[in-house]
């Protein structure tokens, strides 16, 4: 009976829910796509960050032991059984270590990676079948796209990329005061343990708490669409995964991002394409918008994997 009143959208939402976490991660992804999907649907998939329920942490506990081949007692001062955030790939804890540095804990998912392989080899089945019934959907690629997110969400389940990931990025905003990104403890990290810099921060869109902190909205809009356009246009290498829960506001309004899993680079020429594409929308140039889109297409299409790189 229940059922019968929701909409479409929340069935979906639902049933990603239902299937687990790698479905869970792929609508996250999805929530990002407002160009492909209609708004009700992404408000719905919004709602998946933040809702994936917690495991044990005496399965946390042994999964870091066993990672650091060490009692967790000899890592940590304090440790807090009760994780704050839990996601589809993994939990995370807050931790002392035993000098009493404050830290986060990201601990892997236990028997993730071959549910991740299993549900994906039913993704590509269910995207087969589409792909090849729908015509429609042909353009969309629906077997390439979910190649593209096991490439993806393999690289997320490597803790060792991640730390790299994030390291690379603040050696790349190591000047930039308004932007911000957690140190990592290599000690205690592995490809399933993660232990981070406790970042003291609002996320982002909780709203009433930013107000009642002092800190100011206009100015965190502004920062963070700073921040993203200066990855893009700038770095050439940019957080692929920037919805709220991946974003914290610190003290003096600073910018904190969380979660580098999933990363992008893009290369000097497609910045300049893209820019030229950006000038044309504002000059209302409709025949330099089909234009450059049609060769940043080709170019994307003609490059090879392995050329993708920002130089």
């Amino acid at each position: 009976e229940h059922a019968i009143k929701l909409t479409k959208w929340e069935k979906m939402r639902l049933a990603c829910e239902e299937l687990g976490p790698t479905f869970v991660k792929f609508g996250q992804i999805l929530s990002n796509r407002a160009d492909v999907l209609p708004q009700e649907l992404i408000i719905e998939l919004e709602k998946l960050q933040d809702s994936v329920p917690p495991f044990s942490s005496e399965e946390a506990l042994a999964m870091i032991e066993k990672e650091l081949d060490k009692p967790a007692t000899e890592v940590f001062y304090e440790f807090d059984r009760a994780p704050f955030a839990s996601a589809s790939m993994a939990q995370v804890h807050k931790a002392t270590l035993m000098d009493g540095t404050k830290v986060v804990v990201k601990v892997q998912r236990p028997g993730i990676r071959e549910i991740v392989e299993s549900d994906i080899q039913i993704m590509l089945i269910i995207a087969e079948i589409l792909q090849r019934n729908i015509d429609s959907l042909k353009s969309f690629d629906p077997v390439g796209l979910i190649r593209h997110f096991e490439k993806s969400i393999s690289e997320e389940l490597d803790f060792i990329h991640e730390s790299v990931n994030i390291q690379r990025f603040r050696e790349l905003i190591k000047e930039e005061p308004e932007i911000y990104a957690p140190d990592v403890h290599r000690e205690f990290s592995t490809d399933k343990v993660l232990t981070m810099e406790f970042i003291d921060g609002i996320k982002v869109s909780k709203v009433r708490k930013l107000e009642e902190a002092g800190l100011d909205r206009r100015m965190i809009a502004k920062r963070t669409l700073h921040a993203v356009l200066k990855q893009v246009f700038e770095k050439g290498y940019f957080h692929a995964d920037p919805h709220a829960g991946n974003i914290l506001i610190m003290p003096n309004n600073v910018v904190c991002f969380i979660d580098f899993g999933m990363m992008g680079t893009i290369l000097r020429k497609d910045v300049e394409q893209i820019t030229e594409i950006l000038m044309a929308i504002e000059t209302k140039d409709t025949k330099k918008i089909i234009h450059g889109i049609q060769r940043l297409s080709d170019d994307a299409f003609l490059e090879s994997p392995q050329k993708l790189e920002y130089d």
